[in-house]
């Protein structure tokens, strides 16, 4: 039982519709003066007075969601990175248009990393979460030796499956416990998705069998965990020096091995400052995915860095079994092309409440 006693610090902002509503105008549209935005409010769903909207944009301010810049009637207003982060979007409804038609940004967010906060959760979220923990530690209390060993076979297959299965591979589930419980390979393959699956059985080994060694996100320990990831998929290990593209994306990564590896570091240091596990395993799944450090094996390694920190907390892994793999991915982009962790948020949560629920991994 982890019951960490800082719910007071974590993260109570509360956005209300009105507020969702204006940050999403900011996003799309960009700098706008209150009149502007009034006028775009008058033109949706939610038509409020423009003195409404000066409060809303006060407000809005004084919570460092949105910055003004200016005075008297030149002042107009911009999102921050920190009003991107808790913005609310349709993930489905965003990724439904063309990546070239999207509103969002197309290159890394320098003031991304900096801005985001000591705590990613709600109250009431982390109280969710906080409580499926407890329930975790109850009903994983004084196991069995088999059971454990059991447990820790089912959960490593049914991630190896899962966070395979979302990178392309092929191989259903029933394949990949005959790989990994008989060392069988399934017939019509290729070769490189056995060694994929049987990466990341290595890979979740070594992580349960080292927990105390991911504390924090490291460049150290990440690369440890990458190289094990992409061992024999002819793949480079340590930092990437050429330039990457993403999928479906506008979005495209740094291409600097500095400006990598200084963005490695403000992720380790954001995750250092997170007051609860569960931000810091959001944070570092997103942050990876996000900076691309590798050129390839990203969101591999971001998903088992993720299951690293919260076992290095005493918390519950994640197989991500139950997972719809295009849901998985727009709530990505939307964080790649927008910075709203809101879509990912939400997975986070169902997904870590179903670990909780379902494994018994210790």
């Amino acid at each position: 039982m982890i019951r960490l006693g800082i719910i007071n610090d974590t993260n109570t902002m509360k956005i209300d519709r009105k507020q969702q509503d204006i940050l999403r105008i900011f996003l799309q549209y960009g700098r706008l003066s209150s009149s502007e935005i009034h006028q775009k409010l008058a033109n949706s769903e939610l038509d409020i007075s423009l003195v409404t909207t000066k409060r809303q944009l006060t407000s809005l301010v004084n919570e460092q969601l949105i910055s003004a810049v200016g005075s008297g009637r030149s002042r107009t207003y911009v999102i921050s990175a920190l009003g991107r982060i808790f913005t609310n979007i349709d993930a489905e409804n965003y990724c439904a248009v063309e990546p070239d038609r999207r509103y969002g940004l197309n290159s890394f967010n320098f003031e991304l990393l900096p801005s985001l906060p000591v705590e990613i959760f709600t109250r009431e979220e982390f109280s969710t979460l906080e409580n499926a923990t407890e329930n975790y530690h109850l009903r994983t209390t004084d196991l069995p030796l088999t059971i454990k060993k059991k447990e820790l076979e089912r959960l490593i297959i049914e991630l190896s499956w899962k966070s395979s299965k979302i990178e392309g591979n092929t191989y259903t589930l029933l394949d990949t416990e005959k790989l990994i419980l008989e060392h069988k390979e399934a017939p019509g393959h290729d070769k490189k998705e056995a060694i994929m699956i049987l990466n990341h059985k290595d890979a979740f080994t070594f992580v349960h069998e080292n927990a105390k060694e991911f504390l924090n996100l490291t460049m150290a320990n990440l690369e440890k965990l990458h190289k094990i990831l992409v061992n024999n998929l002819d793949v480079g290990f340590g930092l990437r020096q050429k330039p990457v593209g993403v999928l479906g994306s506008k979005y495209i990564p740094l291409d600097n091995i500095h400006q990598i590896r200084e963005a490695v570091n403000e992720l380790s240091l954001a995750i250092y400052k997170m007051k609860t596990p569960y931000g810091k395993a959001l944070i570092a799944l997103l942050g990876l995915s996000y900076i691309q450090p590798f050129e390839d094996g990203n969101k591999r390694t971001s998903r088992l860095m993720a299951n690293a920190l919260l076992l290095a907390h005493n918390c519950a892994p994640l197989s991500y079994r139950s997972v719809e793999e295009n849901e998985y991915r727009s709530a990505l982009l939307v964080f790649y092309e927008l910075n709203s962790t809101m879509p990912f948020k939400k997975i986070f949560i169902d997904q870590y409440d179903f670990a909780t629920k379902n494994y018994a991994v210790k």
